[in-house]
């Protein structure tokens, strides 16, 4: 069996939570460790910062709020809404699970929420009105 890569998230409120890392996202974080020439560095940080625009490593950590500007830039560049954040990501993952069949249930453990109601509140399953549920409008 091959290995098995579980993220360790500091989450709000000082919790911490742990879960699995889906395979595509293994390949790109040992391909990113390696570029970051942090590979096998146990103590180092996993996200660090750039000096400047020369995507020359620091080695420090990247704060939430480099985060934040990084992916806000980047999403502009690729022609998204300026509104796209963090959470974005938490909505569409969640999103994406239930359209692939994934419970409530999992996504409430997977997003370590406490209720399935918050849980719900990233489900974005349901936002798209199609054709068929507006010519049920009789006129």
């Amino acid at each position: 069996m091959g290995k098995r890569s579980w993220i360790r998230l500091h989450e709000k409120g000082g919790k911490h939570h742990e879960v699995p890392t889906h395979h595509t996202t293994e390949e790109y974080l040992d391909a990113y460790l390696k570029a970051a020439s942090i590979e096998g560095e146990k103590d180092s940080p996993v996200f660090l910062t750039a000096i400047g625009k020369t995507e020359l490593l620091t080695g420090n950590r990247l704060s939430r709020h480099d985060a934040l500007r990084m992916i806000k830039r980047r999403s502009i560049a690729a022609g998204l809404s300026h509104k796209v954040c963090c959470h974005t990501f938490r909505a569409t993952g969640i999103t994406a699970y239930l359209e692939n069949g994934g419970t409530v249930e999992n996504a409430q453990a997977i997003a370590a929420h406490e209720s399935p109601r918050t849980t719900k509140l990233y489900d974005r399953t349901s936002d798209g009105i199609t054709l068929d549920e507006i010519e049920r409008i009789r006129i």
